[in-house]
């Protein structure tokens, strides 16, 4: 079996432990919280974050400078037979460009994916294929079925803040006067790698039925839902408690959103994300006795 080192983001949210026990190498994106720069889960914690978010305005996010990643694609080339790359999505940041011409300055070959998304998909993603690298599996077989991943995942929001949507692009001057005028909640989901609205509805409380809704409607395949929330835990538990009543066989798991969420969609945004088990008829996870990879 060839060595396989895998490099992402601070997207996936994956334990550094973990990381460093398995051959994940992860690079940080960057926070800047009025004018001063901080790595992302590195320099600065999610609630030292938003500590800062609450005093300043002036927030942003940026992706990993190139150097770093040619410095660990020089350093990787020489430790492993073979590299995977998995990032978050293309449309929303430069990080997996940043990293495929990293890996050509640095002499090369890295089997890149685009994972379309963030966060918890990521982590499946690569959990699922640290797996499969075990059974055997190339790494471009792997990149196949993580392909295949991608095609079976969703990924919904609600966003807690429009005025942060605007701040960071993803909402113009003239839709968040008519959202705050109206008092309107979006339903956001990935499609095709974007952020794209699914709904606008006037309650919070109604956002989040339809969120329901439209759960249900896999609810009889899926195994696991990841809730995601950005330091709304309490939020987070009952959407937790709602699903358990909607079929109380699923797996639940609450996750806190990396700080670049905060940045984009505000404090106190959730979020719901699953992967169809089309996409898992594979080895599963409790088989490989895997460590746990959420990170804390």
């Amino acid at each position: 079996m060839k060595s396989i080192a895998w490099v992402t983001d601070s997207t996936s949210t994956i334990d550094p432990e973990f990381a460093r026990n398995n051959h994940v190498y992860i690079i940080p994106l960057r926070l800047i919280v009025n004018n001063e720069c901080y790595k992302e889960n590195i320099e600065i914690t999610a609630d030292q974050f938003y500590d800062k978010m609450r005093q300043h305005d002036k927030v942003g996010s940026s992706q990993p400078p190139i150097g770093e990643f040619v410095e660990l694609y020089e350093r990787l080339k020489e430790e492993y037979d073979e590299i995977i790359a998995v990032h978050c999505s293309s449309e929303l940041s430069g990080t997996f460009h940043t990293s495929m011409q990293a890996a050509d300055i640095a002499g090369v070959t890295v089997i890149g994916i685009d994972s379309k998304v963030g966060a918890y998909p990521i982590r499946e993603m690569i959990l699922r294929g640290l797996h499969w690298q075990q059974a055997g599996c190339s790494a471009l077989e792997i990149k196949s079925r993580i392909e295949n991943i991608i095609e079976e995942m969703s990924f919904y929001l609600i966003p807690a803040s429009l005025s942060q949507l605007h701040r960071s692009g993803r909402l113009s001057g003239s839709q968040l006067v008519l959202g705050q005028l109206m008092r309107i909640h979006l339903l956001l989901k990935f499609e095709a790698g974007k952020i794209i609205v699914e709904d606008k509805i006037r309650t919070f409380k109604k956002t989040k039925q339809r969120l329901l809704e439209t759960l249900g409607k896999d609810i009889r395949l899926i195994k696991d839902i990841c809730i995601m929330h950005a330091n709304n835990m309490e939020e987070a538990l009952s959407l937790e408690s709602a699903i358990k009543e909607m079929s109380p066989s699923v797996r639940t798991e609450i996750m806190t959103f990396v700080p670049v969420v905060g940045v984009h969609m505000g404090e106190g945004t959730l979020a719901l994300s699953w992967i169809k088990n089309t996409a898992m008829n594979s080895i599963a996870v409790e088989d490989k006795g895997l460590e746990p990879a959420l990170q804390a």
